[in-house]
């Protein structure tokens, strides 16, 4: 007769990293790294997708820089903690549910349905996260808003994954590490953190350019044309600039037209600015254009409101967007006509496109035409 081995109880597994101390310890980590990334996501969206009571400061212009890299390295943290946590907690798996106890038995459910959830989420948020920083999309949903609501789902099942473990991990936490009988345990928490550290190093070079040498993983770099990286070409968005272009300027009660030799001719300002993308990568060059507050000014129209800015691209997602009011008084907001002492490249957006301190790179739009002075 072959004998079927006994299904183990969490006990019998007496690795190192397999005690609640362990398990506390990269929970904690953990914790952070998912806090960190969730927050500096809102911040992303709300900027995105502002709310009537959300305002994001164009001062200081790496702002959103420092914000987006946080959320980018901070979940490229979270996976190797979350793979040590999963690993150090799986022999819960084997906990028997109370058969007995009708009341202890929901209550096991509850916490085992909310710690699928809280698995599920986390997943997905890193997985879905990693693919979008490489630009690949292997699925029909859309990215932003998905990840966003999966974001908040993974937010709740960890408030109430915490809230149930809450007087475990507070006694976890207080006891010493170097007091168990069981070796080893240091070494995994330092082998746990050596390996965060050294993913987040392989990749911080995208928005740490000081760090761009030695970060094995910096997707994205000075590489493209005139220095500045591409996410979207004038050939995949379409673009065909008319011999006869024109900037419209549109506000209630007016409109006026510029030529690219007449914008040429119009006091020019230069600014070291980051183009900061929502994958995580930014890079800093030199700007140079019209700043939208004196080309609103030449042209007669209001200065103080908010612009709606019109592209060439007519299909894109991003081919509209709005200038708050506070960045169009920004003399650092310039409608850009040069980079780096050059011409735009048409990838960069020729003839014209937006430059403004603290903006997501998919909200300095380019290929411009068109800016209308909200009414």
């Amino acid at each position: 007769m072959i004998r079927r081995p006994p299904i183990p109880r969490p006990e019998d597994f007496t690795g190192p990293a397999h005690s609640a101390p362990v398990a506390a310890r990269l929970g904690l980590w953990l914790g952070v790294a998912f806090g960190l990334c969730f927050l500096t996501g809102l911040i992303s969206h709300a900027i995105q997708h502002p709310p009537g009571w959300f305002g994001w400061p164009s001062r200081p212009v790496n702002l959103y820089r420092i914000t987006q890299g946080v959320h980018v390295l901070s979940g490229i943290a979270a996976i190797p903690l979350l793979l040590a946590k999963l690993w150090s907690v799986y022999p819960r798996l084997f906990a028997r549910p109370p058969l007995r106890r009708p009341g202890r038995l929901v209550g096991h459910g509850l916490e085992r349905v909310s710690i699928l959830v809280l698995v599920c989420a986390a997943f997905f948020e890193l997985v879905t996260g990693v693919f979008n920083v490489a630009q690949a999309y292997p699925w029909r949903f859309f990215f932003p808003a998905a990840h966003h609501a999966v974001g908040w789902l993974a937010a709740g099942a960890l408030l109430v994954h915490v809230g149930v473990k809450l007087p475990l991990i507070r006694t976890a936490l207080a006891t010493r590490i170097g007091q168990a009988p069981v070796p080893g345990r240091r070494a995994f928490l330092r082998t746990a953190a050596g390996s965060t550290g050294v993913a987040v190093l392989a990749a911080a070079g995208v928005t740490v350019p000081w760090l761009r040498h030695v970060s094995a993983l910096a997707w994205r770099s000075a590489t493209g044309p005139q220095g500045v990286p591409v996410n979207r070409t004038a050939s995949a968005a379409g673009i065909a600039v008319p011999a006869d272009w024109r900037l419209e300027v549109v506000w209630a009660g007016g409109r006026r037209g510029f030529g690219l030799a007449e914008l040429a001719a119009l006091p020019q300002r230069t600014g070291r600015l980051p183009i900061a993308c929502v994958e995580g990568w930014s890079a800093t060059a030199d700007w140079t254009g019209v700043p939208v507050a004196d080309l609103l000014a030449a042209a007669g129209a209001p200065t103080d409101r908010p612009v709606r800015v019109g592209s060439l691209e007519e299909a894109g997602l991003y081919a509209r967007s709005v200038l708050p009011a506070w960045h169009v008084t920004d003399p650092l907001t310039l409608l850009a006509l040069r980079v780096n002492g050059e011409v735009l490249h048409p990838d960069h957006g020729y003839p014209c496109r937006i430059i403004a301190p603290s903006r997501p790179g998919v909200l300095q739009t380019k290929w411009v035409t068109r800016l209308e002075v909200a009414g």
